[in-house]
């Protein structure tokens, strides 16, 4: 009988060359089939191009065993996202899985552009943070002390205006001497195990509902078969379950599974696993999703709740179009911003699907968050902007082509073809899908019923008055227009009262 296992993700994240696969390699003992990056460019350019996995075990902390005891072992799995710029795609791929965050940074630089970018997504897709100051053999002994708590209170300022205000920070060396050295002894590694223990929780685990199991990587063994490898998104799987591949729309059988190189019968919710079925190509996969037969669609549009990120500095039009990330893939997608006409807005925030009773208002760009006035080169000008901020926002998302992703899934709007080098966080807005539009014609059928409005006025001038309660005015239409479809509506008079146009008058 096999020991049961806690398995807990932890996302390590940073800026490209601050040693994060050196800290996985120096934490891990077991490497996961994919770890440290299969890749030949990888090797070459000697960076990560992959999510890399791999994991070790160690005794359940007391704080554990007290709220579940029947866990007897914790097992860390490290998903180590690549830094490089370019592939920020699929560090959003990796978020989504994510229990806890080692955000890691050279000491030797500070905050990097990459290094905002994985807070950020660190903020929407995690709760908790560690941070770690990598590469402290580089720093010289007299002063070494010195600078790190320098660099410490730096970090600690720059976390100050995130959800990561308490995170604890660490400085450690995960391989002196650098990548090429010989064998060295790591520092400060044991000091971050045990940070790592004490800020385990349980992570909320459902085996209900459908199963969707995210594939990063997919091969196959001779006289095995297909072995796909990746996270339990949601609910569970055992052996001989039918499960398809969405891609392709090819249903498979289970044939046997493993967690790190040990058989199992089943996994659920937040599990690493190999899923091994028989005639299945794996070319047909590099990595997707794979689920319960009729669980995920193709979607050619969606309806997100949004929020605007606060270090993005671009504003966000509407009919703009955006990298969006959701689930394991990237699409251009053209949007179209739209907000809570202000007395509406007193409503519970916890909604599960959007409302098309409602009528919404149309806006011409995404509006940021009170927070924005934080950063300083917004200044005090932030405030005007506050107050006409609607406090919901929401976006139509109109796909170039159509994506399959998991209901209720996170998505990341971004400007990947900003410059990889210029010093600015490109991503832009986030949400949550409210809505997936299934229907290849969602012109006529699904946008019809998408009651979006915008408010216009017209101009005129008071000709006379035939009584006291009525005036005839000019000017405020063309002699053209048909005037029966504005009867009814508002007039404000420069004076002060208003009215309501009853009709036309004479030949003007």
């Amino acid at each position: 009988m096999m020991a049961t296992i806690l398995n807990f993700n932890v996302g390590v994240l940073g800026h490209i060359d601050s040693g994060k696969t050196s800290l996985c390699k120096a934490l891990s003992t077991v490497a996961s089939t994919a770890a440290f990056d299969k890749h030949p460019q990888s090797k070459e350019r000697g960076i990560t191009l992959d999510l890399g996995f791999s994991s070790f075990s160690v005794d359940v902390p007391a704080h554990i065993k007290e709220q579940d005891p029947q866990y007897e072992k914790l097992q860390f799995t490290l998903v180590d996202c690549p830094g490089h710029a370019s592939l920020i795609k699929t560090i959003i791929g990796g978020a989504q899985i994510i229990d806890l965050m080692l955000l890691i940074v050279d000491v030797t630089k500070g905050m990097q552009t990459q290094t905002a970018e994985c807070l950020v997504i660190g903020e929407i897709a995690c709760e908790k943070m560690v941070v770690v100051l990598n590469k402290v053999d580089l720093l010289p002994e007299a002063k070494k002390d010195q600078m790190v708590e320098k660099m410490k209170r730096k970090m600690a300022a720059t976390l100050k205006s995130t959800r990561f205000a308490d995170a604890p920070i660490v400085a450690v060396a995960a391989k002196p001497g650098g990548p090429e050295a010989p064998d060295t002894e790591a520092v400060g590694l044991h000091e971050l195990m045990e940070l790592l223990k004490t800020h385990t929780y349980l992570p909320s685990r459902d085996a209900s509902g459908p199963f969707i199991f995210a594939v990063d990587h997919c091969f196959s063994i001779r006289g095995q078969g297909t072995v796909m490898t990746g996270t339990v998104l949601n609910g569970a799987v055992a052996i001989n379950d039918n499960v398809e591949v969405a891609n392709v729309k090819e249903v498979k059988k289970v044939k046997s599974m493993q967690m790190f190189k040990q058989p199992v019968n089943s996994a659920m919710q937040g599990d690493r696993v190999g899923i091994c079925v028989t005639q299945f190509d794996p070319k047909l996969l590099e990595r997707g999703l794979v689920c319960t037969p009729g669980t995920l669609t193709l979607i050619h549009a969606a309806i997100l709740k949004v929020r605007k990120i606060r270090f993005y500095k671009g504003s966000c039009q509407t009919k703009a179009k955006f990298h969006i990330t959701m689930g394991h893939e990237t699409v251009m997608a053209r949007v179209q911003f739209f907000g809570q006409p202000s007395q509406d807005s007193q409503q519970e925030d916890a909604e599960e699907s959007f409302n098309f009773t409602k009528e919404y208002l149309h806006q011409e760009e995404l509006y940021g968050q009170e927070g924005d006035s934080k950063g300083k080169e917004n200044g005090a000008t932030d405030s005007e902007a506050v107050q006409a901020t609607p406090s919901e926002q929401w976006a139509l998302l109109e796909f170039e082509k159509p994506v399959i992703c998991p209901q209720k899934c996170l998505v990341i709007g971004s400007r990947l073809d900003t410059d990889i080098h210029a010093n600015t966080c490109r991503l832009a807005f986030y949400g949550r899908l409210l809505e997936p539009v299934v229907d290849k014609n969602y012109g006529e059928t699904v946008l019809p019923k998408l009651k979006v409005f915008k408010n216009k006025s017209k101009e005129g001038m008071v000709e006379r008055m035939t009584d006291e309660y009525t005036v005839i005015g000019r000017s405020l239409f063309k002699k053209e227009t048909n005037i029966q479809l504005f009867v009814g509506l508002k007039v404000k008079l420069s004076t002060g009262e208003e009215g309501v146009i009853e009709g036309g008058f004479g030949q003007s």
